[in-house]
């Protein structure tokens, strides 16, 4: 029998995708004991933590220095896992509960006509100092919209600016201040556009930012809303990706470079897998040029992206 649980503040600011990863699940279990208190969390975060009276939002900056987020204070300090080289991204899933975010989010409100939706997820961001490669470019948009309309899809598009109403870490930071903001590229018939407005010219596609409604909730909750009544998802790894694993379904994750190329990263075991027990895809694109160990993986060296396995595994799955 678990014995005496004294209540806990829980008080992080790390990487988004970290704090879903190991904040999130550590105060939903300590709830589920009677023994969670009080959440301080960065800026736009209280969504996330619906089941908490008392959440505080007292970080208007988030942080990549662990220790210096508050890491150390949870049973997961290390979201590649306690021991990260045999069994990278396995957690001690001891004092770890995931909300049941598709549960409780789920709504009426969001049903685009009772269509199936597919919610596309990206960034454009710095990746600790090298330029941006964990994107979708307007190509690989235009093709992933045009396939998933064709089989009746509605398609959800996000890519935040940066400047929305939530904490930013330094690598977002340093994005808006290099001018890494819009995605853009020549559209036949259009001119030039960038990522965010390209929804407007397709049929049964639509920008986050621009659903009827979203003003009458915080970011955050909308989004949460809006995943909520999705099954199939396609997003770049990292914060996004872990997000999406939340709402079950199905979850295709472009992997580029990185920790998450390591074998078995996305295992049963994994907290990916954990999250909601979702099917999670990894599509690997190893760009070489910014990848020192690749992990035996096929290597992309031409320097830039190449979407063509992406585009076929939606093909296959969706």
């Amino acid at each position: 029998m678990r014995g005496y649980i004294p209540t806990k503040v829980v008080k992080t600011n790390p990487e988004f995708g970290v704090e879903l990863a190991l904040t999130v699940p550590y105060a939903y279990w300590l709830h589920k004991q009677g023994a969670l208190e009080t959440v301080i969390t960065s800026k736009g975060m209280k969504p996330f933590y619906y089941f908490c009276d008392d959440v505080r939002e007292e970080f208007s900056e988030r942080t990549i220095d662990n220790a210096a987020a508050g890491l150390d204070e949870l049973p997961n300090n290390w979201i590649h896992g306690i021991n990260p080289l045999e069994e990278p991204a396995v957690l001690n899933y001891d004092e770890w509960t995931p909300p049941p975010y598709k549960e409780y989010y789920k709504n009426d409100e969001f049903n685009f006509d009772n269509k199936p939706l597919v919610f596309i997820s990206s960034k454009y961001n710095l990746e600790h100092g090298e330029t941006p490669l964990g994107f979708f470019d307007i190509q690989c948009l235009y093709d992933m919209f045009t396939e998933l309309t064709r089989k009746g899809y509605v398609v959800i598009y996000k890519r935040a600016t940066n400047r929305e109403e939530f904490a930013i870490d330094q690598n977002e930071m340093n994005s808006i201040h290099q001018g890494y903001e819009n995605i853009r590229a020549d559209v036949e018939g259009i001119g030039n556009i960038s990522d965010r407005q390209l929804p407007q010219f397709m049929e049964d596609v639509w920008l986050l930012d621009d659903i009827p409604n979203i003003s009458d909730y915080s970011y955050n909750e909308f989004q949460l809303k809006v995943m909520a009544n999705c099954d199939r998802f396609i997003t770049v790894c990292g914060g996004n990706s872990i997000l999406s694993s939340y709402f079950g379904g199905t979850v295709i994750s472009y992997v580029h470079k990185g920790k998450e190329l390591r074998p078995n990263y996305f295992g049963e075991n994994s907290y990916f897998r954990k999250l909601s027990n979702a099917n999670i895809l990894p599509v690997y694109d190893v760009i070489g040029s910014v990848n020192k160990e690749t992990y035996e993986h096929e290597v992309n060296q031409t320097g830039t992206n190449d979407y063509t396995k992406l585009l076929n595994t939606i093909k296959e799955n969706f």
